[in-house]
């Protein structure tokens, strides 16, 4: 495979149709879901010998949310990545927990 094919297949898989997803509807209420999509693509070879090469590519995506529409007016609901919510927490809990340890160790020293 060359590397240009590779490149165009990584930009089908990021075109702006995979990143709202299909409407749904029920009750009168329209739901567009919506997701952040990221790629990349990267190649490289020998103009000599075409065979010694390679290629790659990668997409990752998540979703973001969703647009209500609901008698004709459009609002936004994010979603919430409840992983990233409590790796967030660790995070300032251990910092919490580093600072609370080198005030103690700071009085400790001047008593």
């Amino acid at each position: 495979m060359r590397v240009m094919d590779v490149v165009n297949e990584a930009k089908g898989a990021m075109r702006a149709s995979e990143v709202f997803g299909p409407p749904y509807e029920k009750a009168g209420i329209t739901i567009i879901p919506a997701a952040k999509i990221a790629g990349g693509a990267g190649g490289g070879g020998n103009q000599q010998n075409p065979q010694a090469g390679g290629a790659g590519f990668g997409v990752s995506s998540r979703p973001v949310g969703a647009f209500v529409i609901k008698d004709g007016d459009v609002r936004w609901e994010p979603s919430i990545d409840v992983n990233r919510v409590i790796l967030m927490a660790q995070v300032v809990a251990i910092v919490a927990l580093l600072t609370v340890r080198a005030i103690v160790k700071a009085r400790a020293k001047r008593g």
